[in-house]
């Protein structure tokens, strides 16, 4: 079963256009959509989401035709937005109890089997009886998770996830979109380079509402194979830089900035060549006229 998205466009009243004439086919495991704020990710989750209506185009989930049978798309999705609101002084297992008869879960033993077992899935099994109130933002998102769990859902999508948390959650939270992508579609909307390197099996880069490139992270790696240079400047001489060539970043360390550039050749003799990284990648596209 795959998710099939094709001619879809999208412009806001204000003349933003969200979305240019995409097209993807994504199939079960992590699929990486990766670019900047502002690019369209998370007005592309809408849309697949049916929270918007594009203004052209069709999407379909096996044999649900998404825009024409909202309510079947609905039945089989779990979402988790960049933010979303809880009840303040409630549990996370009232909470999810609650949200599992709004998903239509009636039967009370097997709704208390399945959110006991997602709150273990989740490791907050121990915490259940806390308020989500209280709890901290990795505890937050691995909930929010539970939830989007819910109703055995074949299409996951899950919008900045892992901003803001700390090393030690963020690592918590990659192992269980890892087990869950084994299973199902899992759309990763991420502005974080490394979420896409360490999870996805495939990935687009998204930059003002369109797609600019597309593959697995290794065929996306072999665009930028030889054409990234590296040389330490002092700050002053960032901006010369910048004039004169391709600069893809410009990082800070140790007192001076190390600049990568993208060429098909040394820019001048003091640059060294280096294999690029995801991150290059990422960069060299975002920065394309």
């Amino acid at each position: 079963m795959d998710l099939k998205i094709e001619n879809v466009s999208k412009t806001y009243a204000n003349g933003l256009k969200a979305l240019n004439n995409i097209n993807l086919t994504i199939e079960k495991g992590m699929f990486g959509l990766l670019g900047p704020n502002g690019a369209g990710k998370s007005s592309l989750m809408r849309t697949i989401a049916t929270l918007q209506e594009p203004d052209s185009g069709s999407i379909t989930l096996g044999n649900i035709n998404v825009l024409q049978d909202k309510t079947a798309l609905r039945k089989t999705l779990g979402y988790l937005p960049q933010d979303f609101g809880f009840y303040p002084k409630v549990s996370a297992l009232s909470l999810l109890d609650h949200f599992a008869v709004l998903k239509g879960i009636s039967n009370k033993a097997e709704r208390k089997q399945i959110v006991d077992a997602l709150l273990q899935q989740t490791n907050l099994y121990e915490a259940r009886k806390r308020y989500v109130s209280d709890y901290s933002g990795g505890m937050r998102q691995r909930f929010g998770i539970a939830q989007a769990l819910l109703g055995s859902p074949r299409l996951v999508i899950v919008d900045e996830p892992t901003a803001g948390l700390d090393p030690m959650e963020r690592n918590r939270f990659h192992n269980l979109l890892s087990e869950i992508g084994e299973q199902v579609i899992v759309i990763l909307s991420t502005h974080i380079v490394d979420d896409v390197s360490s999870l996805c099996q495939k990935m687009v880069v998204m930059n003002k509402g369109s797609i600019m490139l597309s593959g697995t992270p290794a065929e996306a790696l072999d665009t930028v194979k030889g054409k990234i240079w590296r040389k330490y400047v002092d700050k002053h001489e960032v901006a010369g830089y910048r004039s004169n060539f391709h600069v893809i970043s410009a990082q800070a360390t140790g007192g001076r900035f190390v600049i990568h550039v993208y060429a098909d050749s040394s820019p001048d003799g003091g640059f060294e060549a280096i294999d690029g990284g995801l991150e290059d990648v990422y960069f060299s596209t975002i920065t394309k006229n």
